[in-house]
């Protein structure tokens, strides 16, 4: 009598997991446009990573700055700004992420800047911001 006792828990216990299991694959913030009932609702937010140089780095006018992009359609979206000032950068499609590279203005010196992303997306609540601080040297 002990072992069906121990075998329905056992069952539970099992039933329970696959259910967590197939709840947080549906729930895990990845909804694509297709499939899912999530239909054009549904968005993956950007993501910005790997920013070099380091966040409060010290850094020569002019230096070379670089991120990553996951989530991002197209190059297009990606605004960047270092104290309000645009600055261009290019991007180089690495299938599932951007690299995107630029360079600070050469006319900041001896002050702190913080490179800001943005990322537009179609839908709004899709948009992505991310950023950090360098400390820009005297030359």
């Amino acid at each position: 009598m002990k072992t069906s006792r121990l075998l329905t828990l056992f069952f539970i216990i099992c039933s329970f997991n696959i259910s967590m299991g197939h709840a947080s694959e549906h729930h895990s913030g990845h909804g694509g446009g297709s499939g899912g009932g999530g239909g054009e609702s549904a968005c993956l937010k950007p993501q910005l990573t790997k920013f070099l140089p380091a966040n409060l780095a010290t850094v020569a006018p002019g230096s070379a700055f670089s991120f990553y992009a996951f989530n991002v359609e197209k190059p297009e979206q990606i605004k960047v700004t270092v104290k309000t000032i645009p600055v261009e950068v290019t991007t180089e499609d690495k299938e599932a992420f951007f690299v995107v590279k630029g360079n600070l203005p050469a006319d900041l010196v001896n002050t702190t800047a913080r490179i800001n992303i943005k990322v537009n997306a179609k839908v709004s609540r899709c948009n992505g911001e991310n950023g950090w601080l360098v400390k820009i040297a005297e030359q």
